[in-house]
């Protein structure tokens, strides 16, 4: 399934944001480095495993992927579309089905003075019942905030290898 655009977001849709200056380094650098084959096994911190089913992606901005994110023994499945972002080093991935009843996530890449600002922004919004309540002990909160703490430093340590351009 392609679609060129996410829904709006539901009024109980709550904002996350994650912000690295990432010194020396540039927004070419960064996105490479998200788009360098891996990448998404690379910013999944242990002990979850991601397993991916259909990768439909073109590039960052264009396809989707269908996956399962393994926490331990539980296994979440998944599927995200991508498209473009708020410039061309940005992208956008948002889910078509999964786990919560609203996800749209923007990777907002810019050079700024002496280095690259990397900016997660997540709108998120949960289901019901039980389904909700077992993604927000997963998806929301410390989980989400460790989550983009440890994908920032591996971005950190990975554009190492990114030569610059």
């Amino acid at each position: 399934m392609f679609t060129t655009s996410a829904p709006p977001a539901p009024a109980n849709a709550k904002l996350f944001e994650h912000v690295s200056i990432f010194r020396g380094r540039t927004a070419r650098q960064c996105f490479a480095f998200h788009a360098a084959p891996g990448a998404f096994s690379r910013l999944t911190p242990p002990p979850i495993l991601v397993q991916v089913h259909h990768d439909r992606l073109e590039n960052l901005v264009g396809g989707d992927v269908e996956f399962t994110l393994w926490m331990g023994p539980i296994p979440v499945r998944w599927h995200a579309q991508h498209m473009p972002g708020i410039n061309d080093t940005s992208f956008v991935d948002f889910q078509v089905k999964g786990p919560v009843a609203y996800w749209y996530h923007e990777h907002m890449i810019t050079d700024v003075p002496g280095g690259v600002e990397l900016r997660d922004r997540i709108q998120i919004a949960h289901k019901p019942g039980l389904a909700g309540l077992l993604t927000r002990l997963m998806f929301d909160g410390l989980p989400l905030r460790f989550l983009f703490l440890y994908r920032h430093l591996r971005t950190r340590f990975g554009m190492v290898k990114i030569p610059s351009t």
